[in-house]
């Protein structure tokens, strides 16, 4: 999915035309469905019921609040700065998906709006100014920045409680989201989205805000957050440090404090990719981060959610940077499980994976201890873990 969700970002139309603002009226505003502002000339339908310049977030609207605007495409250049306000209005309404009933005619415009969005945004049919991309960001945010709802393991009061068996959370606002989310990945990989500008709107404050929804525990969710946050960092490259202090912290506090993060293998698959464009020689800060969050992200008991993304981070350490081999296994050393047969058997087949990127020089300095570990092994009861 990752794969096809980023190709499907890659579509570009062949046309474009900007949305300028008008300049005949005055700033526009996206309150819908208010009275419209008196004047000589009767308004036109695009730009009647306008108060403010900003968007904002109101109650969920009653039946026959949200009206059905026209297509951007079906209205004068000249009208559709305030429209595709309008359009955004709509979209910040949030609405209750626990009864699919409720508001349903407003759910299906607000869906059938989001699809508009995400079309313009992807053919670049039209071009978007500063101050729509703002509007843009904004709705994105009020959507998608959210209280996520209590983890599976906290309603049932367990801690120890095995994450691959916990039941699948599924958003139930996911129809609406799913499209946010897509409007958000079509503006970041767009051709038209110009950096030095899009920055403006997608600073630090949101790329932090998008790594806490990596707890999410819908795994449709995290999916995007990973193809997002991933074309974010190629495309940002002022932002790249940050992300990658801001992941290192991430794993800190689930190492050392709660052991319970639903994103830890999106974060690591994403870090995979950036430790393998890793320059060299590899800089001090890549070669702390190896040993103080990768290594000890041996320790918790979930590994087994995430090893396969971690092993592969490991890996690309040592087949970048062969010095380093000696390090890694006396870390794998360090954390190797004493009573768990089933993390022991992770461990040894990333051994093995460590072992055939090390060359002798490396191997000689720790192979002591190794050949310790593997006479345990070798006396092990569990018949995985002696063969």
């Amino acid at each position: 999915m990752f794969n096809k969700i980023i190709k499907r970002g890659q579509r570009k139309g062949s046309k474009s035309e900007a949305i300028e603002p008008p300049t005949s009226i005055a700033p526009p505003s996206v309150t819908v469905n208010h009275a419209s502002r008196s004047s000589g000339a009767p308004p036109s339908p695009v730009a009647a019921n306008l108060n403010s310049h900003h968007l904002s977030v109101s109650a969920p609207p009653n039946s026959g609040v949200v009206e059905v605007l026209p297509l951007l495409k079906d209205v004068p250049v000249s009208e559709r700065h305030i429209l595709f306000l309008r359009k955004l209005q709509i979209c910040c309404f949030s609405f209750d998906f626990s009864d699919t009933l409720k508001s349903a005619r407003e759910k299906e415009i607000k869906r059938q709006t989001l699809l508009e969005l995400v079309d313009l945004v992807q053919t670049g049919s039209c071009k978007l100014n500063e101050t729509l991309q703002e509007e843009l960001v904004r709705m994105i945010s009020v959507n998608i920045f959210r209280c996520l709802p209590p983890a599976s393991h906290e309603n049932s009061a367990s801690e120890t409680g095995d994450p691959e068996e916990d039941d699948v959370y599924l958003e139930p606002s996911w129809p609406h989201l799913q499209l946010v989310y897509e409007l958000l990945l079509r503006y970041v990989v767009s051709s038209d989205t110009d950096t030095k500008v899009a920055k403006r709107y997608l600073d630090h404050s949101f790329v932090l805000k998008l790594l806490d929804l990596f707890d999410s525990e819908d795994p449709r969710e995290r999916e995007y957050l990973k193809t997002i946050l991933h074309r974010v960092y190629g495309k940002f490259m002022v932002h790249r440090p940050f992300i990658r202090k801001a992941i290192n912290y991430i794993f800190y506090r689930f190492i050392f404090e709660t052991e319970r993060h639903s994103g830890i293998g999106e974060l690591l698959e994403i870090l995979g990719s950036i430790i393998n464009g890793f320059a060299l020689p590899m800089k001090e800060e890549h070669k702390l981060f190896l040993v103080r969050a990768l290594i000890p992200l041996h320790k918790p008991k979930c590994i087994s959610t995430y090893h396969q993304q971690l092993s592969y981070c490991i890996t690309q350490f040592v087949e970048k940077d062969y010095k380093l081999a000696d390090t890694v296994i006396r870390g794998l050393l360090k954390y190797w499980p004493v009573t768990n047969c089933g993390k022991e058997v992770l461990f040894l087949g990333e051994l093995e994976e460590v072992l055939e990127a090390t060359q002798s020089a490396e191997f000689q300095r720790c192979m002591v201890p190794l050949f310790r570990q593997i006479g345990r092994c070798l006396n092990s009861s569990h018949f995985q873990v002696w063969e």
